[in-house]
């Protein structure tokens, strides 16, 4: 059984016991989240689709933790015009262990 979820404008293929990357979501260490943005859930071959969501489905998940992606160099430069602009960038997201599939 696996569900196509969205979350942070992504979507995701998660299954029970799956350990999944996602956008920043509020909370610490094992708090429990339900993700109720559900759009496709397949149980043994059986398709449900959702137009564009499934009405009463969710997916309930535990945050495992908080992390920082590593850095991302972001490098501007306009030749001959002595322009160049160096920054970096850190993403923060949120480590997610589904629990279980409700649809």
């Amino acid at each position: 059984m696996f569900a196509v979820v969205k979350t942070g404008g992504k979507q995701y293929k998660v299954a029970q016991g799956d350990v999944f990357n996602a956008e920043k979501l509020e909370g610490n260490a094992g708090d429990k989240v339900s993700l109720n943005e559900v759009l496709m859930i397949c149980n043994e071959g059986k398709v449900s689709l959702g137009n564009p969501l499934l009405k009463g489905a969710s997916v309930s998940a535990e945050i495992v933790a908080q992390k920082r992606s590593s850095k991302l160099i972001v490098f501007k430069k306009k030749r001959r015009q002595n322009y160049r602009r160096k920054n970096n960038h850190r993403q923060d997201y949120t480590v997610l262990k589904v629990t279980a599939i409700k649809g």
